[in-house]
């Protein structure tokens, strides 16, 4: 087991293991995210419980922002939760019962697991393939069905990988699960946090009769994290989920009362004039470090860095072969950690053996620093 107390005292320990955009400062919310729930704040009106299911014009104003053409929201289709990690609890809980089984990505989040694993649902990991940046392994997902299947989790943008889908490939992906009959539990947390020049295709962009509960939050793409504030969208013109699982998604959202009301109440000021720039600053400093990232470690012939195209990770592959004392991705982690001072996780975290992820919102400097380290740590250890 990986311990921070186990980094080499001589260096300055650099993390890049904690998906925390907020870490290090660098990647602040903007002034106005800020300043509206400061308004909040001095109004005084929210500082009790509010429904279980969030504020009305909180609901709205997600609404709003979230229809697409093909998926047109009302504020009934929406459920405010806290953080993304509610929401997608409460999404497996409204569509999977105990002894039904949950397909989710390899590399994948591993909460999805620990969520499902809780209410007696059994997981199944897809592949997802590095060769062609991450894209599902469509056949093999397939493979995976049988009766018990409940739905499929489909994460894009991508933690672990920063992968983003191509239109093409979420195409693709619909049409499987329209053929299976299986909902689809649509992570887009990092949503519009694409840096690729690619743009960024929600689920329900694809006109389907695939019911889809896709859950986001406050949390990257504005930068607070800390503020838990996430959401259930319910996407099914088709009414073929019914009443019982928004009821249930209703029901679910009375265990605990949801979000914190100072910042949902902010998200119609929020979503209504958070600065175009804000977010195109963020994308470019994330490219900026993604870049210095894969450049580094693409000079080290024991690694292979996949370039990524979103959200705040990268995966690097590790050829073991090229490696004394290294026989897999968890002791190459512990090895780096006590010589080298950088924590990173291994891909077996993330169901990937050999890989290694990075958080990209570190610091140029530290980032320089860290990448320098794995090449000596590497060359020290070269077979």
């Amino acid at each position: 087991m990986m311990k921070i107390d186990d980094a080499n005292p001589a260096l300055e320990l650099i993390k890049l293991s904690i998906g925390d955009p907020t870490v290090f400062g660098n990647f602040p919310p903007a002034d106005h995210v800020v300043e509206a729930v400061v308004e909040q704040l001095r109004g005084g009106k929210k500082n009790g419980y509010a429904k279980s299911v969030g504020y009305d014009e909180s609901r709205e104003a997600l609404a709003k922002f979230y229809s697409l053409p093909t998926s047109k929201l009302t504020s009934d289709d929406v459920i405010i939760a806290s953080g993304c990690s509610g929401a997608l609890d409460l999404a497996i809980g409204a569509l999977c019962g105990a002894g039904q089984n949950l397909l989710m990505p390899a590399p994948g989040f591993s909460l999805y697991k620990t969520l499902a694993s809780a209410k007696g649902v059994e997981t199944r990991s897809y592949r997802c393939l590095p060769e062609k940046g991450w894209s599902i392994d469509l056949a093999h997902l397939e493979s995976l069905v049988d009766a018990n299947t409940a739905a499929i989790i489909v994460t894009n943008p991508s933690n672990p990988c920063g992968s983003n889908f191509s239109k093409e490939h979420i195409v693709e992906i619909v049409a499987l699960a329209s053929k299976l009959k299986i909902p689809i539990i649509a992570d887009e947390i990092y949503s519009d946090m694409v840096y690729s020049g690619a743009d960024f295709t929600p689920i329900a962009a694809i006109e389907s009769d695939v019911p889809v509960l896709a859950c986001g939050g406050l949390a990257k793409r504005w930068l607070v994290p800390g503020w838990r504030v996430g959401w259930v969208l319910v996407r099914d013109k088709n009414g073929v989920l019914a009443k019982e699982v928004k009821g249930a998604l209703i029901n679910l959202s009375q265990l605990i009362l949801g979000a914190c009301t100072v910042a949902q109440a902010a998200i119609p000021a929020i979503l209504e004039a958070t600065p175009q720039v804000f977010y195109d600053t963020c994308k470019a400093n994330l490219k900026a470090s993604a870049e210095l990232c894969y450049t580094a470690l693409s000079k080290v012939s024991a690694l292979n860095p996949v370039m990524p195209e979103a959200a705040m990770y990268m995966m690097v592959g590790i050829d073991v072969a090229q490696l004394k004392d290294v026989k897999d991705d968890s002791e190459f982690c512990v090895k780096l950690l006590a010589e080298q001072s950088v924590f990173c996780l291994p891909g077996s975290v993330f169901d990937q053996l050999n890989y290694f992820r990075i958080v990209t919102t570190v610091p140029g400097e530290k980032m320089t620093i860290a990448m320098e380290r794995m090449a000596t740590f590497c060359a020290d250890h070269a077979a």
